[in-house]
Parts: structure tokens; sequence; C-alpha cells
């Protein structure tokens, strides 16, 4: 006589595949989108970066040589000024696709210069704890690291109301940690903690994918504290 197959056994076990393979998907969708993103920045550095650079050239040297008239150099100074700002703002959405500071200058740099623009651009006092020696992780992990902290600093610009945050990175043997806490308005009181802004959901699916974890939850003293936990070597795929 058959065993029975027991339906509800049979539904858990494909609701885990259903979202083993979309966990699996989230990953490489984000790994690919992460890849396009820093293509996509490096063209623009190297092409139209290298090429407005030598147009201010070209154009600093032709000043030098026509008459130097009222006019014509104030027309010049224009043009340099006008050069100049599309200069920044390329560099600036070179910045927003991809952070060439974690690539070329590691995950310290990169998690600082965050907090620091943080700080300047919303006017909030950042305390940014860092290990003294640089953080050795897969450039995934690193990428993780920064997209937590943009998606928290983003939240605490846009709704915390905060006016202090903390920012700490633990290292040891076995992974990395980030918390991020602010000192705002926190999280709805009675009321269950979950993630439902589409940002975090995503940073937290693109930490599971790499084996971490995700925690949001109320800070004792008021305010929220965002924490990512991420393993140093990454599950075999």
């Amino acid at each position: 006589m058959s065993a029975q197959t027991d339906p509800n056994q049979e539904a858990y076990r494909a609701d885990a595949e259903r979202a083993a393979d979309l966990s699996e998907l989230l990953g490489h969708v984000n790994t690919s989108w992460d890849n396009e993103r820093r293509a996509l920045s490096r063209q623009l550095h190297d092409s139209l970066g290298s090429s407005l650079t030598a147009l201010t050239m070209h154009l600093s040297l032709l000043t030098q040589k026509m008459p130097q008239e009222a006019p014509l150099l104030d027309r010049a100074a224009t043009m340099k000024q006008l050069l100049l700002n599309v200069i920044e703002t390329n560099r600036q959405m070179q910045m927003k696709l991809w952070n060439d500071k974690l690539e070329f200058l590691g995950v310290n740099v990169a998690l600082s210069e965050l907090a620091a623009q943080f700080a300047e651009q919303h006017k909030i006092t950042v305390r940014c704890s860092l290990p003294e020696d640089e953080l050795m992780c897969p450039r995934n992990v690193g990428v993780a690291l920064l997209r937590t902290l943009e998606e928290a600093l983003s939240n605490i610009a846009a709704h915390a109301q905060a006016t202090e945050v903390d920012i700490i990175v633990d290292d040891n043997d076995e992974g990395l940690m980030l918390t991020i806490k602010d000192n705002g308005v926190g999280l709805p009181a009675n009321k269950p903690v979950e993630m439902s802004k589409h940002g975090l959901r995503s940073v937290r699916e693109r930490v599971h994918y790499l084996g971490g974890t995700l925690a949001l939850s109320a800070h004792p003293q008021g305010g929220t504290i965002l924490q990512a936990i991420l393993p140093r070597i990454l599950p075999k795929e």
C-alpha cells in the first residue's frame, strides 16, 4: 500500500521552492543591474568625461590666442562655465550609477565619504565608526553594504526627522555587520515592524541572496536601527 502524500506538505514544499527560485532570480537581476550600471559609469568617464576635459583645454588655448576683447572674453568665460557645469553633472551621474571609490579606494572610503556627503547635504550630525584596517570582502558584499547605507540614509532624510545618525561597521572572521542608528521619530506605534518600502525590500533581498540578514527595529531610546549582517564567504551558487 503506497503512502499518501500530505497536501499541506506538498503545498509548503512548492511555496518554498518558488520562494527560492524568486530569490535566486532577484539576486541575478541585482548582479546584472550592478554590472550594467558599472559599465555605463565607466563609459561616461572614459568617453564623455575625457571629451569634455579636452574641450575645456581647447577652449582655454583658444581664449589665449583670440583678440583680448571684453565681449569675446565674456563669451569664452560663459562657455567655460557651461562646460564645467556639464563636467560636474557627468561626474554626479557616474557616482549615482556606480561608486568608483568602492572599487579603487575600498569599502571604508566609499562608506565614510557617503556618510560625510549626507551630513553636509542634510545638516545632520553623522558619526561613522569603521575598522582601522580596510574591509576585505567580495565586491558583491561591498556593494550590498553601500546599497544598504544609501537606502538607510535616504529613508532617514525622507521620514525620520533625525538630527543624529550613527554608522557602525563591525568586522570579524565570520562576517561583517553594518548598523545604522538614528534619533528620529521612530517606527509607528502598535504596528508590527516590517519593511514596507520597496527600497528596503530590495536591499533585504540583495542581502539574503548573499547569505546574510537585514533587520529593522525600534531604538530603545527613540529612532530606528537598521542592521545588515553579511558573511565573509559567499554561499555557493
